[in-house]
């Protein structure tokens, strides 16, 4: 079967898609109300995403600085309950975290009052646990990017797919340039062309999930505008290869050109956007930690690696295409 390796990228495709879309996300904490508090008592309404409180009540807490304070949480419904509590004076961290049973939410509130520190109240275990039971596999719930989180089996193997086309593209300009050949020119073309193909799905999909998070479709990120200027890089290339009439002088100039496109795409996308001296919002860049560190765990691993695979299989499959239609076209014209 010759034909496996398109069969195989189907089916991680859909299997990726379905998951990626499917998974619920992990029960968390992910509002309170007032996100301000001053020492002396407090009720604090709180919020949870995917969770199922049980009706009663259950056990809360402020954490600062390591030492807890206890509070009793009065169940509203399956996502809201009413933690109250008596809030110290001279705790030591302005920002503190709210917790309810096994969830926390790490620096729900600016507190006031700062000091050298409180005392610990003990905290017993709640009347009411909270119903975790039916979410085996989740994928992990992270503040700002929530259900956004699912993006990231989209967005970023489109890339990878964008990256791994422009590499066949530049080893077949290499070859040209050693054989003079035709057929690698148009080889090369081809897996430029549906690159930036898959480079103008990376930034509509990206541009979709800064809108979500960072709350604009576009920001002055040196990612994003590194991004943007390697796709108009290689639009170059094809202008460039649509202003000279000699196919073979054609192709020499193309294959030089597209060799030091290739050194600039690295350049843009690994390089300079990883420098610490330059601030970007793109986790992994600008000093900023990367989502292997932070948020991609086992749980996203497990669809964001066959997502990987199978967006480089189309992307592969789209470029054998392009050329076997590209080489009709050029029988077709002589």
């Amino acid at each position: 079967m010759k034909y496996w390796w398109k069969f195989l990228g189907i089916g991680l495709l859909l299997f990726a898609s379905i998951a990626a879309l499917r998974t619920p996300l992990s029960p968390a904490l992910v509002h309170v109300s007032p996100d301000r508090v001053a020492p002396g008592p407090a009720v604090v309404e709180v919020l949870g995403y995917n969770t199922n409180f049980q009706k009663g009540s259950t056990v809360g807490y402020l954490e600062n600085a390591g030492q807890r304070v206890c509070g009793s949480a009065e169940v509203i419904d399956a996502t809201h309950l009413r933690l109250t509590l008596e809030v110290p004076a001279g705790m030591k961290d302005h920002l503190t975290t709210v917790g309810i049973d096994q969830l926390r939410y790490d620096g729900a509130l600016f507190t006031e009052g700062l000091g050298s520190g409180i005392e610990s109240g003990a905290c017993g275990p709640g009347v009411n646990k909270i119903d975790l039971s039916g979410v085996a596999f989740t994928f992990p719930n992270r503040s700002i990017l929530y259900e956004s989180i699912r993006n990231l089996h989209f967005h970023v193997p489109m890339w990878f797919a964008m990256i791994f086309l422009m590499g066949i593209s530049v080893v077949y300009s290499i070859r040209t340039l050693g054989s003079n050949s035709l057929e690698h020119d148009r080889a090369s073309v081809s897996a430029a062309q549906v690159g930036l193909v898959f480079c103008a799905l990376g930034l509509i999909t990206g541009a979709v999930w800064a809108r979500a998070t960072w709350g604009a479709f576009w920001t002055n990120d040196v990612k994003l505008n590194g991004a943007a200027v390697t796709g108009l890089i290689y639009l170059a290339y094809l202008v460039l290869r649509g202003s000279v009439q000699d196919a073979h002088k054609r192709a020499r100039l193309a294959g030089i050109y597209n060799i030091f496109a290739f050194v600039l795409l690295v350049l843009f996308l690994f390089v300079v956007p990883r420098l610490n001296a330059i601030d970007s919002l793109h986790p992994g860049n600008g000093g900023n930690g990367g989502f292997s560190d932070l948020d991609l765990d086992n749980r996203l691993r497990a669809i964001f690696y066959p997502a990987v695979l199978g967006w480089i299989l189309l992307g592969v499959w789209m470029f054998t295409l392009k050329n076997r239609a590209s080489k009709l076209n050029d029988q077709l014209d002589r």
